[in-house]
């Protein structure tokens, strides 16, 4: 056995125990009683305490300085590199601070949930105040003397900072307002007016999670109140949520958490429980699920396979053919939730989200100011007013659950699927013919051998500059987003 081969087996260990924690995160969110809450924080924290003591155990460090890099090949260095990266993190983390920050979040989590039914925002607010100070103490000792911001943001996006993604942003920004502005002048297609029953919607979104190559022998779909995916290799669960008059929002979740689920199931099994064996950054990540909830999802040759698949599901729903349908499936439409933003205004949600959450880290805005801070920034972004928390400021899960450096992610994922949808189009020429027939098998399979089946062997940018041949790039996005919407309302 060489140093390098023990470092493995203890990290094989760590892994399996960091997918027993997510299982305890996603049970937390479907299954688990209400009042098992103070247990399960306590669970979480005493989990978190056992992985935080593997991750700086002393023999890690032992084992790092006496491998020679230059002996492995690509798959070992990147195992050695992601490695060494979390034990540096860890170990600037005192023990104690990361087992409080385990156990508040855990708290928080249902604190935020009853605050959010509640629509009370104060009665949040002290427990967030508790958050965010824990995470800017861990980001103050990441940071060792940086910047706190782009500390946090490489637990999400190694390699990124915030001025970099501020940039990409600032010229995202005035071009989605713009055709945004025009959009809203112009006539909207029709909404959908039925009632959809639950259980038909389940059973409809199954099939949908299988057209999109989800391994259902090694997953399941579950309901929860905030759509999520979970775990990786062998054992990766969706959950989605119905609503009985949007159907949309049931099957839209359920592509977005399939593409997900299907970056973690299509790494290559060689990888099983290392640190190469799960998806490389949040931002790719959330680029394999826009592109299979939106560039794929939503176009025109699916949906016109998906309205076949509803009118048999539901019968006449009231839309007249697939062209309406398609205008029915990406209508822009007013609306507070980021999460069942159409296309176009879904990014703005993300942006405002990333001022925020930098304003709160750097001191530049407090808890107490938060939500008038964020109501006021929503109605110069969109509009008009908040009506209730609950569409505001308590709508994501996010903050309470200490996930800040989270949000940019969402729309970096937008930007690289952008990328990545030109070069797909470019190298399946008839993808259309194939996804109005609802075969999704050749646009998947070039996501799994161009993204998903490396995982973590390559960093973020490095995985979309090889899939496409070119540097991530705001342009394809705003590209596509510009002619999409532009010949939908006839702009």
């Amino acid at each position: 056995m060489t140093p390098y081969d023990d470092l493995m087996a203890f990290q094989r260990e760590t892994e399996a125990l960091s997918q027993v924690a997510g299982r305890l995160g996603w049970d937390q969110e479907t299954m688990m009683p209400r009042g098992a809450a103070p247990q399960r924080a306590e669970e979480m924290a005493a989990m978190q305490s056992v992985l935080h003591a593997r991750r700086v155990a002393p023999q890690v460090a032992e084992w790092l300085e006496k491998i020679d890099a230059a002996t492995l090949d690509d798959v070992g260095r990147a195992n050695l590199r992601h490695i060494r990266r979390d034990y540096d993190r860890a170990s600037r983390v005192p023990a104690a601070l990361a087992a409080r920050i385990a156990r508040v979040t855990s708290e928080a989590q249902g604190i935020w949930a009853e605050a959010r039914a509640n629509d009370d925002f104060a009665s949040f607010a002290p427990t967030l105040t508790e958050v965010i100070a824990l995470k800017r103490e861990e980001g103050q000792a990441l940071a060792a003397g940086g910047d706190v911001y782009d500390a946090m943001l490489q637990d999400y996006e190694p390699g990124t900072t915030g001025a970099e993604i501020e940039a990409m942003f600032g010229a995202m920004r005035p071009v989605m307002s713009d055709l945004r502005a025009a959009v809203r002048e112009a006539e909207a297609p029709p909404r959908l007016t039925h009632s959809f029953d639950e259980p038909a919607q389940m059973k409809l979104t199954r099939q949908l999670a299988r057209a999109f190559g989800y391994d259902m022998s090694h997953g399941r779909v579950d309901k929860a109140v905030h759509p999520f995916s979970s775990g990786s290799g062998l054992d990766v669960r969706i959950t989605t949520r119905t609503n009985e008059t949007d159907p949309f929002n049931c099957f839209y979740s359920t592509i977005h958490e399939v593409g997900h689920a299907a970056y973690e199931q299509g790494i290559d099994r060689a990888h099983l429980l290392t640190p190469v064996g799960q998806g490389v950054s949040m931002g790719v990540h959330e680029s394999q699920s826009r592109i299979y909830e939106n560039q794929i999802g939503r176009s025109r040759a699916f949906t016109g396979w998906l309205y076949g698949q509803m009118r048999e599901a539901f019968g006449d729903f009231g839309v007249a053919d697939a062209e309406t349908f398609y205008r029915v499936v990406n209508r822009v439409h007013d609306g507070y939730i980021r999460t069942e933003a159409d296309e176009l205004q879904y990014n703005l949600h993300v942006l405002m989200r990333f001022d925020l959450e930098r304003a709160l880290v750097s001191h530049d805005l407090q808890v107490a100011d938060l939500e008038a801070a964020w109501n006021d920034r929503f109605e110069a972004d969109f509009g008009y007013r908040v009506d209730r928390a609950s569409n505001g400021v308590l709508q994501d899960v996010h903050w309470s659950v200490g996930l800040l450096g989270y949000f940019p992610t969402y729309s970096l994922g937008n930007l690289y699927a952008g990328c990545l949808h030109e070069a797909l189009r470019a190298a399946i020429p008839d993808l259309d013919v194939q996804l109005a027939q609802g075969d999704t098998s050749a646009a998947t399979g070039w996501l799994r051998e161009h993204v998903q089946s490396h995982g973590g062997v390559f960093e973020p940018r490095e995985v979309i500059e090889r899939a496409t041949g070119q540097a991530p790039s705001e342009e394809p996005l705003l590209r596509y987003l510009t002619a999409k919407f532009s010949e939908l309302y006839s702009l």
